[in-house]
């Protein structure tokens, strides 16, 4: 199995597509092509990670934070950690993938596993992402309709959140006359044609639509197909940011509080609010979310839990929700496991994944120990 057959997959579910468009996704180091040893999960790209990855014989690292962000200017192994990561991957055969804002974008994604982690029911997007699909119509006859279809629904078109293979059929009439330089599917050249045909309509997201053509094009009879493409600004229901659920039962601030700290494992955290109300629905977003701080407001959320949140946000927020700085390394974390169990019956029994078993986490806490003597 090669590197780039697990980079399609992935991107089935988080197509990198979909990410901020200031992001950088994808492969970032090495060939698609590499036959795959082992592979390895880290959030980020570290010099412990990839020595780990070298010790476990693994020469494909996904990860969750790209290590070419910015453009590079030079590659020095002299002082620069980022070159000499760099070098280390190429010295080793190894290939690097990330997967950053369309994996935080993705249903499943960052926020979900962060919402399942919390053990919320009933989970949907906190917002959609919107304007990132076309509606398909094509005209073909009706013997060609289940061919035509099939090969738009196969390349990946007609997928509406759990469903898939959607299209609307209207039947109808078509006209035609084609010049002497035509060979018609049906009819004669050079004569006006009156036919039979079914109008067909598939919505899909936009990423897609080059290879979706290409194969609904491949099958359909006629010399030169007539075929429409709508924008659209639907919400898109597989791809969003953050994520909205319930708890089970609702809890006081301080249970809910507490109730955080043991579900994410934290020994601290941020927060802000004021008021005694009862918490029952909660709105997450992995990373650094504090722009959404609103959203969650409009859907109804008791609480927001998110990371990077400054000053001024907490404060402006206390009056109108539980604002929880969870932090950023803390609330994406749980998204490589869901990497993992997506992977796992995917690969074939020789190829192992590894997650890095420790932190990548820059940020650290100082506790006085004289404060508590």
């Amino acid at each position: 199995m090669k590197c780039i057959e697990i980079i399609k997959y992935l991107e089935q579910w988080a197509p990198k597509e979909t990410a901020w468009e200031r992001d950088n996704v994808g492969l970032q180091v090495g060939s698609g092509e590499r036959d795959i040893k082992n592979i390895f999960l880290c959030l980020d790209v570290t010099p412990s990670a990839v020595d780990e990855a070298v010790r476990k014989s693994c020469n494909l690292i996904i990860s969750h934070h790209p290590l070419l962000f910015n453009p590079l200017r030079r590659i020095s192994t002299d002082k620069d950690p980022r070159s000499q990561i760099i070098e280390k991957l190429i010295k080793n055969d190894i290939t690097l993938y990330s997967a950053h804002t369309n994996l935080d974008y993705t249903k499943d994604g960052v926020s979900f596993r962060l919402a399942k982690q919390l053990r919320l029911n009933n989970i949907d997007f906190l917002t959609r992402l919107s304007a990132n699909q076309v509606k398909l119509v094509v005209f073909l006859p009706e013997e060609s309709l289940e061919k035509v279809s099939g090969a738009i629904f196969n390349a990946g078109g007609g997928r509406i959140g759990e469903y898939s293979n959607c299209s609307f059929r209207i039947p109808g009439k078509g006209t035609f006359k084609g010049s002497k330089k035509t060979n018609p599917a049906a009819g004669t050249k050079e004569v006006f044609e009156t036919v039979n045909e079914v109008r067909l309509e598939v919505l899909v997201d936009s990423w897609k639509l080059k290879s979706v053509l290409s194969e609904m094009l491949k099958v359909h009879p006629y010399e030169e197909p007539a075929y429409d493409i709508y924008p659209l600004n639907n919400e898109n229901v597989n791809h969003g940011i953050g994520a909205f659920g319930t708890l089970d039962s609702p809890m006081s601030i301080d249970e809910f509080l507490t109730y955080v700290s043991d579900k994410i494992n934290l020994k601290n955290f941020r927060y802000s609010g004021k008021g005694k109300k009862k918490i029952k629905n909660v709105a997450v977003c992995g990373g650094s979310g504090s722009e959404y701080i609103k959203d969650a407001v409009r859907a109804g959320a008791d609480a927001y839990i998110t990371a990077d949140v400054k000053y001024h946000t907490f404060q402006d927020a206390e009056e109108d929700i539980l604002l929880i700085d969870a932090g950023h390394y803390e609330t994406e974390i749980f998204a490589m496991d869901e990497v993992r169990e997506r992977l796992t019956p995917f690969l074939n029994k020789q190829i192992k994944i590894f997650n890095y078993n420790k932190t990548t986490n820059p940020v650290k806490f100082f506790i006085n120990k004289k404060e508590n003597a």
